[in-house]
């Protein structure tokens, strides 16, 4: 595929509109139009079903699409090795991470290593535990700040750091005087979980399993200051981190109680992840020692 359809062919078949890809790509729809067809007739295979003006990636376009995708991201990489090249001084991180993650950790380690390292510039996305996973492992961001270390292969990863993990129940509750207490104890009440792909969601399931309960879950949120704020208004409990929660501000009233958990692996392990098939450009391996060497003087 020349270098040149890679753009305008993943901008058309992520969007699925020819009008609102050709505003994008700052192209008329005919020439969008044409410049498809011709692409179709050199692979001899429609790429797209049409519904009106809408499109839909057929499954020739689903194949297409995901070599494009990676040769774009091998194009990309080479383009951000040549600029090191040129200056290893300067560069860009593409860094991805859980929302939890945004409030404290991130801008303590972005804010420590610019201290150093001025000229390297970030590009920041945050999503639920499987999406992020999902971007390192693509090509579409050089490092993930995920919870828990994903069972995926082909990824590298390091642990930065465990949290504690509490129950959070509302000032009412009947556990909220206790010190500490099992997840088990609270097995008859109404949880408030984030949404299925968050890494807290997986904890709390196989929290669960381990206690031999199903949680009923009767509110999902993709946000722990959400979740924290439904415990606080009496509407369920929930599993918090103990240090998130703190530096949320999400503690005694108006918030939820947090009362730690004696489970065993009642722990949020923390941990940086990259792809292992992947040469790191100057910048985003300056940046992962940096990491890990906080993370080594942090414990």
């Amino acid at each position: 595929m020349p270098s040149d359809d890679l753009h305008w062919f993943l901008t058309l078949a992520e969007l699925e509109h020819v009008g609102a890809a050709a505003v994008r790509l700052g192209l008329s729809q005919p020439t969008l139009s044409r410049m498809l067809a011709r692409l179709e007739r050199r692979l001899g295979a429609r790429l797209f079903d049409r519904h009106g003006k809408r499109l839909s990636l057929n499954d020739f376009g689903h194949v297409y699409y995901e070599h494009a995708r990676r040769a774009q991201a091998e194009l990309d990489a080479a383009a951000r090795e040549l600029a090191d090249l040129a200056n290893p001084a300067r560069g860009v991180v593409r860094l991805t991470f859980l929302h939890s993650f945004g409030a404290r950790l991130v801008p303590e380690l972005i804010a420590g290593f610019r201290r150093g390292s001025g000229a390297i510039t970030f590009n920041l996305s945050q999503d639920a535990a499987e999406v992020v996973t999902g971007r390192v492992r693509d090509g579409a961001a050089d490092l993930g700040i995920v919870s828990p270390k994903p069972a995926v292969p082909g990824l590298g990863w390091r642990e930065l750091l465990g949290q504690r993990l509490a129950l959070a129940v509302p000032a009412d509750h009947r556990l909220a005087g206790r010190r500490q207490v099992r997840l088990a104890e609270a097995a008859d009440s109404d949880f408030i979980a984030m949404q299925t792909g968050y890494g807290m969601r997986t904890i709390l399931e196989d929290l669960c399993a381990a206690a031999d309960f199903r949680p009923r879950i009767v509110m999902e949120s993709s946000d722990l200051v959400t979740v924290g704020g439904l415990v606080g208004a009496g509407l369920g409990v929930a599993l918090l981190p103990i240090e998130d929660a703190v530096s949320r501000g999400l503690g005694p009233q108006p918030g939820p109680v947090l009362v730690p958990l004696t489970d065993p692996g009642a722990t949020r392990a923390v941990g940086l992840i990259w792809s292992a098939n992947v040469v790191p450009s100057d910048a985003v391996r300056v940046f992962r020692d940096f990491t890990v060497e906080w993370a080594a003087r942090a414990t």
